[in-house]
């Protein structure tokens, strides 16, 4: 086992703790969440705790944005970054990714659908009823 420190902490001489995969972007998403307007990757940094180095912070948030997770602009010689969206937008994102990388949409869509609660999927069969699905025109009533 690791060694810990006086305060029963992990030593210094610990192994770090490995993260999971994705989790740095959700804690940079949920601190950009916390902030009422854009902020700097020091501003982000700070939030986290300032362990991570600047150039994390800096290649996580560049990531996000060409996820479409975060937007920036220019703020100086710098950028304020802002989330584009939130847990729920994240948490879409996720599934399309998992849908995308799988050859057979269809089977696991349909396997999706079949393993939900049943209160889960008379929500979901509301909500596709209530949008029109993915199309805007028929979500506003509007057929061709």
């Amino acid at each position: 086992m690791g060694t810990q420190d006086k305060s029963g902490g992990p030593g210094p001489d610990a192994p770090a703790r490995r993260r999971g995969q994705g989790e740095l972007e959700a804690q940079v998403l949920a601190a950009l969440r916390r902030s009422p307007e854009p902020v700097t990757a020091g501003w982000v940094r700070e939030r986290l705790g300032g362990v991570l180095a600047y150039t994390t912070v800096i290649t996580i948030l560049t990531r996000l944005q060409a996820k479409g997770l975060v937007t920036r602009k220019r703020a100086g010689r710098s950028f304020a970054w802002s989330a584009a969206t939130d847990e729920a937008g994240l948490a879409a994102h996720r599934m399309r990714r998992v849908l995308d990388r799988e050859a057979d949409r269809e089977a696991v869509l349909a396997s999706f659908v079949c393993g939900l609660p049943q209160q889960d999927e008379e929500l979901l069969r509301r909500l596709l009823q209530e949008t029109g699905g993915h199309d805007p025109e028929r979500a506003e009533g509007r057929e061709n």
